[in-house]
């Protein structure tokens, strides 16, 4: 009898140890399981304009944190009603729940009920994988236990509301708030809060966009524990009951339209602020952006639209580019990276092409100003010359012999532009291309009409445009504004990048000359609301009547940008149809719909001269003469012309006698002139000459007329 006494003792003593050698393990255990990083949870970032509204949200798990105590008392005693009633009394495990569930398993046959608290989901969801096995389960238990030993009731509670899926997308009581119901989760009722608890034991059975029956007794259902549990009054519990399911869904759409934006938002990130793709997507940072939603949208519908993009097969599509930025910030106000841009795709802003004449002001008509032997309307030659070989043309095969600077830029003519970059030399034209953050290095003429080996691209072509737009100085493109972590915190910030590469004066006067190429040349097709200074550019195909690259660049007061028309790859069977006119098209087309664009002026800046406009010579061939009489009553010959509108144009006033031609006088403006002479005795005869002050350049001289006829 004492020795099975002994036998008995030393089993509960041993039975002792070994629970007590269990939970040594299990608290052990679950300290080495949990690993404090893995409580830290995912919650998406927010990209918003410069005013703070949001734009969209990037992220692995739509997630917003939410801090426990702005989470509504009622919202949380209905999680804990129908997922662990008795949370607050609990360890981490219930084993009352446990047993209840095993018996009712028992029973059934098979498993009907779960025993899990919420601690154990917590652990189960953050820290272990969903395998139904013994292992799985224990080790769950022991990390429940430990969470209890680390936190508090609220903390737990918190970080649960904040990590389960509520469907559709929505992870967290705040993403499934603002889904579902349109709000902030301060702001949900009773029965909202009820709803959303009765989701996470099956989001999509219990969805209330997909079966609302079921969601409307499913929510019932949480309704009647919390009046069992004394949450609310069965009064409370039968109004909230009898209310429909009144949804206001806000879903999350991935609009493709921003595809190109986020992706070189993305990229900022990471080459600025050190910030991977995946810690921005889980971070649940603010990132404040420059972009206009409104071009944004506009350009993406542009892009898509078949009228500006004419290819020679009708089998394949062109491509295209778009980029416009704040030229006196850098701020990128809209992106396009191609007509079907996908994530991470190829990025056609950022592809190098040839840029065509949309290269002229960069490389020559800037450069040449900054000498300072050239002026907008200082003389070039127009004329088909040899340069070692190389033979520029102009499009249309048409040379005037001279041209001014303007009439060259307006019509976009070749042959001078060539002439020009070699009179300024190569060496001095690369300095400013370089100048201008371009690496370009080939020393050819053929650098005048964009003739480049490896190109450059929208982005670096709307960068270098922004010299001109922005007083000479030229500005970095950013995508990024400032950022800010999940607790608010300012992490960086964008920092205005300017450098001066042209005069201020020069600037102006290349804005008033590319003012003309839209209202009077190549860039003249279609209409803006806005005053807009742009270049146009084609590269042609070698060896068929067809274009690889259409551009046009150009800038508002307040934006400057490009646009790119082609194909990736261009061949004999598949090239452009179109002309650089569409890309020019699509610019207008896309400034007009942006808000705070139209009706603006160019305002010259203090401290420089104004351009005047071109001053065109007239042909006369009304040259007429008769007696007249000057103010004194002395007799003379008045010459008499159809002279031009243009009240600026001169006459110069030529005398033939036998001992040649003399010039007697100029007038301006005029289309009379009385000769008073003693050679008038001898019956010389006259012709008049126009003569235009700006390029100091001779007309045709006009019919010759003879006193001795009269």
């Amino acid at each position: 009898m004492w020795k099975k006494a002994t036998r008995i003792s030393l089993w509960a003593v041993g039975v002792i140890l070994c629970s007590l050698l269990v939970f040594i393990a299990i608290v052990f255990a679950g300290n080495y399981v949990i690993d404090e990083k893995d409580l830290v949870m995912s919650s998406a970032s927010t990209l918003v304009d410069e005013d703070g509204n949001t734009i969209t949200k990037l992220y692995a798990q739509n997630r917003e944190l939410v801090d426990i105590k702005d989470i509504p008392e009622h919202v949380q005693q209905a999680f804990v009603a129908v997922e662990d009633r008795r949370f607050y009394s609990h360890p981490g495990i219930d084993l009352q729940a446990i047993m209840r569930a095993l018996y009712k398993d028992i029973r059934s046959g098979s498993k009907v009920e779960g025993g899990s608290t919420i601690t154990q989901q917590l652990a189960k969801n953050i820290f272990l994988t969903n395998e139904k096995t013994l292992m799985r389960k224990t080790k769950e238990a022991t990390i429940a236990i430990n969470l209890e030993r680390k936190y508090t009731k609220k903390e737990i509670l918190e970080m649960y509301l904040n990590q389960i899926y509520f469907g559709h997308g929505a992870y967290g009581i705040q993403a499934a708030s603002k889904l579902y119901f349109n709000k902030d989760v301060s702001e949900l009722t009773v029965e909202e809060g009820a709803l959303l608890a009765g989701l996470p034991k099956a989001p999509g059975r219990y969805s209330p966009i997909q079966n609302i029956e079921e969601s409307k007794k499913r929510r019932n259902t949480v309704l009647s524990l919390m009046e069992r549990l004394d949450y609310i009054t069965p009064e409370e519990a039968v109004r909230a009951q009898g209310k429909t399911v009144a949804l206001d869904i806000k879903r999350l759409e991935k609009d493709p339209s921003y595809l190109t934006y986020i992706d070189m938002v993305l990229d900022e990130m990471k080459e600025k602020y050190a910030l991977s793709t995946m810690e921005v997507l889980q971070g649940g940072y603010k990132i404040v952006v420059p972009m206009s939603p409104e071009a944004q949208e506009a350009s993406y519908q542009a892009i898509q639209n078949d009228k500006y993009f004419r290819g020679s097969n009708p089998e394949t599509s062109p491509q295209g580019a778009f980029v416009l930025m704040d030229s006196d910030t850098g701020g990128v106000m809209a992106v396009q990276g191609g007509r079907d841009y996908v994530r991470q795709g190829f990025n056609r802003v950022n592809a190098k092409r040839q840029p065509g004449s949309t290269f002229k002001p960069i490389a020559v008509y800037g450069p040449a100003m900054e000498v300072g032997k050239w002026e907008p309307y200082s003389i070039l030659k127009d004329e088909r010359l040899k340069y070692n070989g190389y033979t520029p043309e102009n499009y249309d095969g048409q040379y005037k012999g001279t041209v001014s600077m303007y009439e060259a830029i307006e019509d976009s003519l070749n042959a001078p532009a060539v002439w020009l970059l070699n009179e300024i030399g190569l060496s001095k034209s690369l300095s400013y291309v370089q100048e201008l953050g371009m690496d370009v290095e080939e020393r050819k003429l053929g650098i005048a009409l964009g003739g480049l080996d490896n190109g450059v691209s929208p982005l670096e072509i709307t960068r270098a445009f922004s010299a001109f737009a922005n007083e000479g100085e030229m500005v970095t493109p950013y995508f990024v504004q400032e950022v800010y972590d999940r607790d608010g915190k300012l992490v960086g910030k964008a920092k205005i990048e300017e450098k001066k590469v042209f005069s201020k004066q020069n600037a102006w006067f290349m804005t008033r000359m590319l003012e003309s190429v839209v209202n009077e040349g190549t860039g003249r097709r279609g209409s803006v609301n806005t005053a807009l200074a742009g270049k146009t550019g084609t590269t042609t195909m070698d060896d068929v009547e067809g274009n690889k690259d259409l551009w046009f660049a150009g800038y508002t007061p307040k934006a400057v940008g490009a646009v790119w028309i082609g194909y990736d790859r261009t061949t004999k069977g598949q090239y452009m149809a179109g002309t650089s006119s569409d890309a020019t098209l699509m610019f207008k087309d896309i400034i007009n719909q942006i808000p705070g664009q139209d009706n603006l002026a160019f305002d010259k800046p203090k401290g420089v001269k104004d351009l005047e406009p071109p001053i065109d010579l007239i042909d006369i061939d009304d040259l007429s003469a008769q007696y007249a009489f000057n103010r004194f009553g002395v007799p003379g010959i008045r010459l008499s012309w159809t002279p031009s509108d243009d009240d600026r144009l001169m006459y110069k006033i030529y005398i033939r006698t036998d001992n040649g031609d003399e010039k007697i006088d100029t007038v301006v403006g005029k289309g009379s002139y009385t000769v008073v002479s003693p050679k008038l005795f001898t019956f010389p005869d006259f012709y008049v000459v126009p003569y235009n002050p700006l390029t100091k350049q001779d007309g045709e001289p006009s019919n010759v007329i003879s006193s001795s006829l009269f």
